[in-house]
């Protein structure tokens, strides 16, 4: 029998969650995603010396250009390995400005067409606040496709269909975690909170036509995966994608076109405002997640100023 990845990559195509080529290499993903963690995590390999003096040199002394410039070289790399695209995020801090956010998105992709790579390869990853959703709306409109993360919450989700965006990437582990603690004990199988909010989501824009891509990410073990074969994407870590690779047995798709779904609503700034508000787990795993990626970013940023 083939192991459980190859089994699923019949129904879901699979992202590896790393900027580390060597294991993409070995696991042969579709697609890869990086973040500033990742990158930050990217920028202590030795493989990477090169790439991070480079971006250094190029940038000056505007740290947030060489972050960039290394964030896009460590795409660049992933690129001449896997046959699809990579995402790369803009910097958390701009997740309350839509102007900034698009402003840094159009960057990232004139340094990767400066590198000669088209923007066809390119997903921009941004922060789904209602501000991140408006800038990514503009992008999409732009031909700049979008990867809308650190999503927690359906109304999210609706926000983010509604504004065309290319695709979402709901954090199954990060809900986990959240219900897990609050309510003290452990969740498993179709019970799992984030397992629940990912299906939700895919049943309600397959029901309503919606073309956005559903991309479930953060895993915290190969039960919650296996709970989400079927989805359109799933993007794994390096750990989790090995595990799949050696277990073996029969994986049955879970989610597919068909099933009954929310009927299709729209939400204007205040009401998704207010649901957000609502959801204790989504606001404050949003603004946890923000912060995080801002911490590894400032990381990165004096990284590369000690390197200078």
């Amino acid at each position: 029998m083939t192991s459980k990845l190859e089994q699923l990559k019949l129904y879901t195509t699979v992202v590896a969650d790393t900027g580390d080529v060597e294991a993409i290499a070995r696991l042969q993903p579709v697609d890869a995603t990086t973040n500033p963690s990742l990158l930050l995590k990217a920028a202590a390999l030795p493989r990477y010396a090169g790439q991070l003096q480079a971006a250094i040199a190029s940038a000056g002394q505007d740290l947030g250009l060489a972050c960039d410039r290394f964030a896009v070289a460590v795409g660049r790399e992933i690129l001449q390995i896997v046959p699809g695209r990579v995402s790369t995020e803009v910097d958390s801090r701009l997740s309350f400005d839509s102007a900034a956010t698009a402003e840094r998105a159009r960057r990232l992709i004139g340094l990767y067409e400066q590198a000669g790579i088209g923007r066809e390869r390119v997903l921009i990853k941004v922060a789904a606040t209602w501000e991140g959703i408006r800038a990514a709306e503009q992008l999409e409109r732009q031909g700049i496709q979008t990867n809308l993360t650190l999503l927690f919450s359906f109304a999210q989700a609706q926000a983010c269909a509604d504004a065309g965006v290319f695709l979402i990437s709901p954090f199954v582990g990060r809900i986990y975690d959240w219900h897990k603690k609050a309510k003290g004990r452990d969740f498993a199988g179709a019970e799992d909170p984030g397992v629940r909010s990912v299906t939700r989501i895919y049943d309600y824009y397959k029901a309503n036509g919606y073309g956005t891509v559903v991309m479930g990410a953060s895993f915290r073990n190969i039960g919650q995966i296996e709970q989400l074969a079927g989805c359109d994407r799933l993007t794994i870590s390096p750990e989790l994608l090995q595990q799949l690779a050696d277990a073996e047995g029969e994986l049955p798709r879970r989610l597919a076109p068909g099933t009954a779904g929310e009927p299709r609503e729209s939400l204007d700034e205040s009401g998704f405002r207010w649901r957000l508000n609502e959801d204790a787990m989504a606001t404050e795993k949003l603004a946890e997640g923000i912060r995080l990626f801002a911490r590894d970013q400032e990381k990165l940023e004096a990284l590369l100023a000690a390197h200078a």
